[in-house]
């Protein structure tokens, strides 16, 4: 694969460098967002054996595209953190850069000597970003967290799922996901505060379950009011109706309600005008508590029309509503290509997602696949450096 240029980099984290100590998905998908951006992103990993990522599938002409989706853009060397000479090379890397980013299990950087109490000392200003289940100071800190662990303790998976099934993890690891999000806003606040205000270092501490709990504004405010803890109610709203998925002749239509206004205009679609001023139906609140008998209702018109019908009429008539696509209906439609859902890449091959936001109508986004394993070492390591072989650090 091509070493990754670092020259004429644009985006607004241009000019800013950061240094990867993280593994598999949080981390990664941190510094791969700030690299889509323009930051210079070096990955530190384990001799020989590298990013535990790159031995997941699947793969392609032997490389993981797991690996290569959320490591984009980036730059690879080899240290051994146990080695006095490779610490002493990350060390000076740190000196140069702007950000450090891990996901180790707390107090495996401070037994290296690469905690943020340390390398603060080498680098006075510097943004220093952890990630972790459970963060830094919980009881819970020690104990090992992966995705679907997070989605558990959080209560995200207890109003996920139907009654019938009972709860189950969403269909992506979006507690990893969302606390790198997290953590590339919180080092990009630290950087803004950098240049305005702040002249010392900045500690950054971002944990997946509180991540997901902070994000579950529906089920906590049901839970506030009502002082007991949603249940599963499946695909509908706990809140508004009709909001759900809903049989057609030929498949399942989204349909997605919550207001007065658009409920009248969804009774006119159907032809059935009237049904707004049932009171069975005439507020939220109201349709909700009798939800499965307008759930019948409706049913009896979009049984009647293909998804593609249901979709049309509603659509045009400003209700929303959708089919549910699969991921490659959904990266190969209209919508994904105009949007620039997927990364063209500079010797093209298997496409990327990049970071999803456009700059004055512009998405700054690598251009540039994931590197081999210590590609970089040449640029980044004394000639004279050897590095021997290391254990994972768990």
């Amino acid at each position: 694969m091509n070493t990754v240029s670092t020259e004429n980099r644009q985006g607004p984290l241009a000019g800013i460098k950061v240094i990867d100590l993280s593994r598999v998905l949080a981390g990664p998908y941190c510094t791969a967002m700030m690299a889509d951006l323009g930051a210079e992103v070096i990955k530190i990993e384990v001799p020989d054996h590298g990013d535990d990522s790159r031995h997941l599938g699947p793969f392609i002409e032997g490389e993981s595209v797991y690996y290569g989706l959320i490591n984009r853009g980036k730059r690879s060397i080899e240290l051994d953190l146990k080695s006095e000479s490779d610490l002493a090379i990350l060390i000076q890397l740190v000196k140069e850069s702007d950000v450090v980013v891990e996901n180790f299990r707390p107090g495996v950087t401070k037994r290296l000597s690469i905690d943020f109490d340390s390398l603060k000392l080498h680098n006075p200003t510097l943004i220093y970003a952890s990630i972790s289940g459970f963060g830094q100071n919980s009881p819970l800190a020690s104990y090992p967290a992966y995705d679907i662990v997070a989605q558990a303790m959080s209560g995200l998976m207890s109003v996920t799922g139907f009654p019938e099934t009972g709860p189950t993890r969403s269909g992506e690891s979006i507690g990893d996901v969302c606390a790198g999000m997290y953590a590339s806003w919180a080092i990009s606040s630290a950087l803004f505060a950098r240049e305005r205000h702040a002249q010392s270092a900045q500690y950054i501490d971002v944990a997946m379950v509180d991540v997901l709990l902070s994000m579950q504004l529906t089920g906590l405010s049901n839970l506030f009011a009502n002082n007991k803890a949603p249940s599963l109610v499946g695909n509908r709203h706990p809140v508004s109706t009709p909001f759900d998925t809903y049989q057609a002749k030929d498949g399942l239509v989204v349909i997605a309600i919550a207001s007065e206004k658009l409920f009248q205009r969804f009774c006119e679609c159907m032809g059935k005008p009237l049904l707004s001023q049932d009171s069975r139906y005439i507020d939220d609140p109201t349709r909700t508590v009798n939800q499965a008998e307008l759930r019948k209702e409706i049913e009896n018109w979009t049984k009647e029309q293909t998804v593609e019908e249901v979709c049309d009429l509603l659509l045009n008539a400003g209700v929303p509503a959708s089919p549910i696509h699969d991921l490659q209906q959904a990266t190969q439609s209209e919508h994904a290509h105009v949007r620039q859902v997927l990364t063209h890449l500079n010797d093209g091959g298997t496409p990327l997602i990049s970071q999803p936001v456009f700059f004055n109508g512009v998405k700054p986004h690598s251009t540039q696949r994931a590197p081999s394993l210590g590609e970089a070492n040449s640029i980044y390591k004394p000639a004279k450096t050897t590095t021997k072989s290391a254990e994972t650090i768990q």
